[in-house]
């Protein structure tokens, strides 16, 4: 029997209109919001919060719709824990529910690391400050490989896929293939591939029970029939919200292309997203380094290391590279101006697209599932992710471990090698230590943060001694 503070289940089966709100919307508010305070961890810990409070909490939504609901959004480009939110929160209360939980889902986030970019831009040279990144960075080498681990046991399931991910890895590595071209030559692959090699065939699915019986069924949760009407309005209006911030800064803000070139960089960054966020950040990361000289090269470790603190996704980090990029080249506006405008609209960039996949598929969730053909693309392009991740990892190490590091060009070779006698030591040891305790000690990333940022600051206190 329902508890007074549980929703009474409404009734109307299939017939049940599209436009009520099947929890009342203040409740479900407030739902969301102790989600985002929460949402630690990547978004294997996001995804588990939200399973723990709207399927066996408050028991809104059943087990096996809310695994429906996850296998599309992981269908999606962009972070999948924060589509998996603006989609629940649809199911609950239609567009402004998913509006709502969305939106709810990176604000905490999101305002944390601005706060943590202008600290980190106003005391990131003082000795104390660089000593904790000194800290922080072994620690992202660290859990970077143990992304490319459990992707790649989740992944590698046939000997195809694992050739897909060594030869994705070399092409990023060693010929500096752009990395949108290896997404689509992954996908194109997987598809021939599963075509050829039944066995290598992989369902996109999680595995679980029914989970307890939900308080609202099925039938009763909000639903939208797909229409053409309904999709051309959805575009159009999030074509137009999505683009209206780039168009406004080419506008007014003539003085530096910092605004338009970051806009229109982290709008495609945003539709290249597959795989979470550590697959897309080598691109990020050789583009803001090497193309637009946004962050000098280890700058880049640092900024996922501040985003590994706070809440809600891990692409949250391109509103630090935003940040520290329109800071140091600002054109006639205040460098802290230009730096909260740049912040605030890369994040609207890359966030928006997540309103607009989620809103415009919800209604044809079960004809994309049941695609094969997307399916086997999606197999091919989720094993490329292995050797993405596993670039990023290099790119870090290069940088974090060493003081100074050579490109080597030879023919269609391009090759990042460190000069060995530029070895940092200190670097070395807290890599170890944090690979240690991640892997034999199962420590979360947060709490391996805190340790090797404590190490960083008593390596630095004892120095100074």
């Amino acid at each position: 029997m329902s508890t007074p503070e549980q929703p009474v289940p409404r009734t109307g089966g299939a017939h049940h209109p599209t436009g009520g709100d099947v929890i009342p919307l203040g409740e479900a508010t407030r739902a969301w919001f102790q989600i985002s305070l929460q949402t630690f961890g990547g978004p294997a810990g996001q995804i588990a919060v939200m399973q723990h409070t709207l399927v066996e909490e408050k028991r809104w939504i059943g087990q096996q719709r809310f695994l429906h609901a996850l296998n599309y959004c992981m269908l999606l480009p962009g972070p999948e824990a924060q589509q998996l939110a603006i989609y629940t929160g649809w199911l609950l209360n239609g567009t402004r529910g998913g509006l709502i939980a969305g939106g709810l889902f990176v604000l905490p986030g999101a305002l944390a690391l601005l706060v943590l970019s202008a600290i980190y831009v106003r005391f990131g040279e003082s000795g104390a400050v660089s000593a904790i990144f000194a800290g922080l960075a072994p620690a992202v080498i660290a859990i970077v490989v143990q992304a490319v681990h459990r992707v790649a046991r989740r992944a590698l399931t046939h000997r195809a896929l694992v050739a897909l991910a060594v030869g994705s890895f070399l092409a990023l590595t060693l010929f500096a293939v752009p990395f949108p071209v290896v997404l689509l030559a992954a996908g194109l692959l997987g598809w021939v591939l599963s075509r050829r090699i039944p066995t290598m065939r992989a369902t996109r699915s999680h595995e679980a029970g029914d989970g307890p019986a939900p308080l609202i069924s099925d039938d009763a949760l909000h639903h939208d029939l797909p229409s053409g009407r309904r999709s051309a309005t959805i575009v159009g209006l999030g074509l137009v919200l999505w683009s209206a911030p780039v168009a406004a800064a080419a506008v007014f803000a003539s003085s530096t292309d910092v605004f338009v070139d970051q806009g229109l960089f982290f709008s495609g960054a945003a539709v290249v997203t597959f795989g979470g966020a550590y697959a897309v950040l080598a691109y990020v990361a050789h583009q803001a380094v090497n193309v637009y000289g946004w962050l000098a090269p280890g700058e880049m470790v640092r900024g996922l290391a501040l985003a590994e603190t706070t809440p809600g996704p891990l692409i949250m980090v391109v509103q630090f590279v935003a940040f520290v990029g329109a800071y140091r080249d600002p054109g006639s506006f205040n460098p802290w101006v230009a730096a909260v405008l740049a912040s605030l609209l890369t994040t609207w960039v890359t966030f928006v697209p997540c309103f607009l996949f989620v809103l415009l598929g919800a209604p044809y969730v079960e004809r994309l599932r049941s695609n094969q053909h997307l399916s086997a693309a999606l197999t091919g392009i989720t094993a490329s992710v292995v050797g993405v991740i596993a670039n990023l990892a290099v790119f870090f190490a290069l940088h974090a471990l060493f003081d100074e590091n050579r490109r080597l060009h030879a023919g269609p070779l391009q090759l990042d090698l460190p000069v060995l006698a530029s070895w940092d030591p200190v670097a070395f040891a807290i890599t170890g230590i944090a690979l240690v305790v991640i892997f034999a000690r199962g420590w979360s990333p947060l709490r391996t943060l805190g340790l090797c940022a404590l190490l960083g600051i008593s390596l630095y206190a004892v120095q100074s001694l």
